[in-house]
């Protein structure tokens, strides 16, 4: 039988909303208007009191949660038991090489997922490891998993502004620019009730929100040209529909190219922010294999 909980705070958990802090607690098997009527009625306390839901949480405070079925047999069957590709790991963050074809967040008819891979693999974490923001699917490469609220809250801040994020692309024809390039439009999700979520397509318009990159022409093999890009913002699909909408669209890309079966080549090879910086090459094979020494000309302007 389900008992009451008393969870002591841990400074990695400190600073979070308590409503926060109860949906990573109960890995969101509980429902929203569930956790809030817990509060509302008093069944969370910190420390034998009252709370409301968006109060921040303190390190070596005690909360209270009432008795739930956490579901963790089920879910303890579906966890995978493969072990991601650990760029870097400190007490604070991680920087994962994700492969292509994993997604990020589980849901959408996946039964894997880089968190439940993250939850297998750092288990005793008494935070959650937290993608700190997504790639595709199909998209690989680096992404930054945060070990620790204050560092959640800390990158969100300067996400925008201070973190660097570079991809290469390997995409159809002969790219016309020598120099960097901007790409600029306005995308917007088109829904479609009658499919599922992961059959959303993007397009350009009017009403979409302003996507950024820019583009830089690194190699031209069998008709094919080799890009870096600089996201300077982060649209769902962005990268993709862009190149798309300049009819160099990415190798592999079937949603927006309307191509052979292929991986996606698309690779998320370069992370930085002030005092931070990682690198990861693709494991792209024969033609498309990418060198480091090719990239030393794509400095950013």
């Amino acid at each position: 039988m389900p008992r009451v909980q008393y969870l002591l705070i841990s400074p990695e958990e400190a600073g979070q909303k308590v409503i926060s802090f109860l949906q990573r607690k109960t890995r969101k098997n509980i429902p929203y208007s569930a956790l809030m009527r817990w509060i509302r009625t008093g069944q969370v306390r910190i420390d034998g009191k009252r709370v409301k839901p968006f109060d921040r949480i303190k390190a070596g405070q005690k909360v209270r949660i009432p008795p739930y079925a956490a579901l963790l047999e089920s879910e303890n069957e579906i966890l995978s038991h493969q072990k991601l590709d650990i760029v870097f790991e400190d007490e604070q963050f991680l920087v994962v090489n994700k492969p292509s074809g994993l997604p990020v967040h589980p849901g959408s008819g996946h039964k894997d997922s880089v968190i439940q891979c993250l939850r297998f693999q750092f288990a005793d974490d008494l935070f959650p490891p937290t993608p700190v923001h997504r790639l595709d699917k199909d998209t690989s490469g680096l992404l930054l998993v945060a070990r620790s609220f204050s560092f959640l809250r800390t990158m969100q801040k300067i996400w925008s502004k201070q973190v660097k994020k570079y991809y290469l692309a390997w995409v159809k024809g002969v790219w016309p620019h020598k120099n960097w390039v901007k790409l600029e439009n306005r995308l917007f999700v088109r829904k479609d009730s009658a499919k599922s979520r992961s059959a959303k397509k993007v397009v350009v318009s009017s009403r979409g929100k302003l996507a950024r990159a820019r583009a830089f022409l690194v190699r031209v093999h069998s008709g094919c040209s080799l890009l870096v890009l600089r996201l300077e913002t982060g649209r769902t699909h962005q990268l993709r529909v862009q190149l798309a909408m300049k009819n160099h669209p990415i190798i592999g890309d079937l949603r927006y190219g309307q191509q052979e079966p292929s991986p996606l080549l698309l690779h998320a090879f370069q992370l930085s922010w002030p005092g931070y910086g990682f690198f990861s090459l693709p494991s792209w094979p024969g033609t498309f294999k990418v060198k480091k020494e090719w990239l030393a000309c794509a400095s950013a302007n």
